[in-house]
């Protein structure tokens, strides 16, 4: 009797498990060679610690955040993905409040080896490979479009002007959602910040990060009194074009929807 290991070993020839693949070139080695120090901090030196997006209209996110009417572990206890979500006029408060806690910056990095300022994830190397991007038309005082937060400014870019809901619509495998939320966070990923010092296992830390960042602005959404859908069925690369991603080196890796929880609405099928 062959025993579970040998079965998993020898899969059905026509099924294709590359993630198996990518699991085991992503493991760490005793033997894996390591860079130098300093050729790390060369290269990280050459890498936008947040893409400038210079040119673009600049807001400035204010220093006042929005209080959280929960406790920590109340905010994780209480936290569901909303099953049924309907859009609310936000203030910018509240979308900074979201994003200073999800990868904003928390700390300086004087005493330290790292190179950069910390923020609130932890991140393989203090790398901090990922990028947020959000699109809107419910928040006050700002205009409908999309828009990148760099937490290094504290500031965000509006890169395109006017409401996309239509066609994010038509990306999303639940069409409706884009409908149904005030605002979409995208979660990006710039690979190299990553790749280039761990290889492969890069890949699978950038991912790590964005669920560590996809957590934060669930527990906040939640501590705001406000609800999150957390969206995985996506088509990656109309959403990479939608903001201007090249979707190989620079790519979307998680979506996350908020709004006001509705439990009078219509249902939604999604990340629990």
């Amino acid at each position: 009797m062959p025993d579970k290991w040998t079965e998993l070993c020898f899969h059905n020839e026509s099924e294709d498990y590359t993630w198996e693949l990518f699991h085991e070139n992503s493991k760490t080695s005793r033997y894996d060679p390591q860079k130098p120090t300093k050729e790390i901090l060369a290269r990280m030196s050459e890498l936008w610690e947040s893409l400038p997006f210079d040119g673009y209209p600049s807001i400035l996110l204010p220093q006042n955040l929005a209080p959280l009417n929960l406790t920590l572990g109340d905010a994780i206890l209480s936290r569901a993905t909303a099953r049924s979500i309907r859009p609310v006029q936000l203030v910018l408060a509240q979308v900074a409040t979201i994003l200073h806690h999800a990868y904003g910056i928390t700390r300086d990095n004087k005493g330290t080896v790292f190179p950069r300022p910390f923020r609130s994830v932890p991140s393989g190397g203090g790398l901090y490979p990922l990028e947020i991007f959000f699109h809107s038309s419910h928040i006050e005082g700002l205009k409908p479009g999309v828009y990148h937060f760099n937490p290094v400014q504290n500031r965000l870019r509006m890169l395109r002007e006017g409401d996309c809901a239509r066609e994010l619509a038509d990306a999303l495998v639940q069409p409706q959602l884009a409908m149904d939320v005030s605002l979409f966070f995208f979660i990006t990923a710039v690979f190299e910040r990553s790749i280039f010092k761990y290889g492969d296992r890069g890949y699978r830390f950038t991912l790590l990060e964005a669920g560590h960042v996809a957590q934060n602005m669930n527990l906040v959404a939640n501590a705001l009194g406000l609800g999150c859908v957390n969206v995985g069925g996506y088509f990656d690369r109309e959403v990479d074009v939608l903001l201007n991603l090249d979707g190989i080196t620079h790519s979307t890796v998680y979506i996350i929807g908020v709004g006001q929880n509705d439990p009078d609405g219509h249902s939604l099928k999604g990340l629990h």
